[in-house]
């Protein structure tokens, strides 16, 4: 059964570069599947290969700078052993075969076996102006400073609640960048009152209040408990404007990062037919798995932020957990590596960094209610140009109670995002508008293409059914 085994990992972040080493050290030769052009994820992004910049490891990591080498060392080490694939994109799953997109070219990828390591992204609520060029979400600004040497703007505000708001302000401001405030909408009061879980991990709360002390010790303005009023601007950015204690304020700026924390990529798992359950403290729904990792599929296992916001030290104990999994399965004996620890230590790190997860997910809420407020004028969906106004009036007058209904009724979701930027705000603006919970409104579906992929490609390659010549004009 191991000799027949076609094993495919897509993403190498730290979860799947772990579980690449795990199966590498039990003999195996895993397909990485890699949408970056260098490993390391978005957590440890590389810049490209050949960058006109050079930034050291300490300059682009932080405090996370061994860690970062520690990883980008092993995959290096690794890549003789397996088949890597980078700028290669998932963009859809059928039983045992994904397909993907490389240089332009379909190529569909066989497995029997699949790591599903996919990770998070931006959290995004709208608010009026949130559709101006210069409003970017907290990763998108990550990725300009780490992959491309530079800032958003001049002078850059940071909005929104999370501990990703706080680091990008820092690693902003460290690299010379101009950051004119950081506008959290979670008040201080609430994040104190989570600091007895925080101190299940003692250092990563330091490294969080240190973050905030050098911000303010160098001149950044940072205010909490806000309310995001909008952006303001016609051609771009050029103010925000919030409330705090019932007062109103307003500060100029070129840019704004924008993220209320992070949530997971789960369309990948939903096309490969995972069952899914609603997560109550990631506040979405989740694929289900079990305590090693594996899915609801035979065969298909979960890893990483892409099962469960739990951060780059939980997703290499997860990656590595995954693939112990998948040999077991294989009825191959767990390889000795003694830099890893076995499944009983990893299960209790888990168990630790879970109670510190509950602590950052009580001290940065969302705001309650979000949609409550956003005007009827308000873009909701920006790829299909739907607006809070029409959403409402799918409620009131056709009865919606469920997302995907809502959906075919509005569009909402259909456009090139498929829901990843759009799908949770309207969810939370239909569970306001009928009187549900977000758990009652149901989740949306993925389709494929789970990203946007080109067209013309597909009309000619030899790996995709042919379209009909009449049709391709069309």
């Amino acid at each position: 059964m191991a000799e027949r085994a076609q094993i495919v990992i897509v993403g190498a972040g730290p979860a799947g570069i772990r579980a690449a080493q795990t199966l590498v050290t039990a003999g195996l030769r895993p397909v990485v599947l890699d949408e970056n052009m260098r490993w390391g994820g978005q957590i440890y992004r590389q810049p490209p290969a050949g960058a006109g910049f050079a930034r050291t490891k300490q300059a682009l990591y932080g405090f996370e700078a061994a860690k970062a080498d520690a990883i980008h060392r092993k995959m290096a080490a690794l890549l003789p052993q397996l088949d890597y694939r980078p700028e290669t994109l998932v963009w859809a799953c059928d039983p045992a075969r994904l397909h993907t997109m490389h240089d332009g070219r379909e190529t569909p990828v066989p497995f029997t076996h699949l790591i599903i390591a996919s990770g998070a992204t931006d959290r995004v609520l709208p608010l009026p102006g949130w559709t101006l060029p210069g409003v970017y979400t907290l990763g998108g600004a990550q990725v300009a400073l780490k992959a491309q040497g530079c800032a958003i703007g001049d002078p850059v505000v940071f909005a929104g609640t999370g501990p990703l708001l706080y680091l990008v302000a820092y690693q902003y401001a460290k690299a010379g960048a101009n950051v004119a405030a950081v506008l959290d909408t979670s008040p201080f009061a609430r994040q104190a009152k989570a600091a007895p879980r925080l101190l299940n991990q003692p250092a990563t709360l330091a490294k969080g209040l240190y973050y905030v002390g050098w911000l303010r010790a160098h001149g950044v303005r940072i205010e909490q408990g806000v309310t995001l009023d909008g952006i303001d601007g016609t051609e771009g950015v050029r103010a925000i404007r919030w409330q705090r204690d019932g007062r109103d304020h307003t500060l100029a700026c070129s840019a704004v990062g924008l993220g209320f924390g992070l949530r997971p990529e789960t369309q990948l798992a939903d096309l490969a037919g995972c069952r899914f359950v609603f997560d109550e403290l990631n506040r979405c729904w989740l694929p289900e798995r079990d305590a090693a990792g594996r899915s609801s599929q035979p065969g298909i296992y979960l890893a990483g932020d892409g099962a469960g916001i739990a951060g780059a030290d939980a997703a290499e104990l997860a990656g590595r957990r995954a693939a112990l999994a998948l040999l077991d399965d294989l009825g191959i004996a767990a390889p000795s590596m003694p830099e890893v620890p076995d499944a009983n230590v990893i299960e209790r790190k888990l168990a630790r960094i879970g109670r510190f997860r509950v602590g950052i997910e009580q001290a940065f809420a969302l705001p309650d209610n979000p949609s409550a407020h956003w005007p009827d004028d308000l873009l909701v969906c920006r790829c299909e140009e739907v607006d809070a106004r029409t959403l409402r009036d799918c409620v009131r007058d056709d009865g919606v109670t469920e997302i995907n209904r809502l959906k075919a009724l509005t569009r909402v979701g259909m456009g090139r995002c498929q829901g990843r930027m759009c799908g949770e705000a309207a969810c939370h603006l239909l569970a306001q508008a009928s009187g549900q919970t977000l758990a009652q409104v149901g989740r949306l579906r993925a389709q494929a293409p789970i990203k946007p992929i080109p067209i013309a490609p597909m009309l000619y390659d030899e790996n995709v059914e042919a379209i009909p010549e009449e049709a391709r004009d069309e």
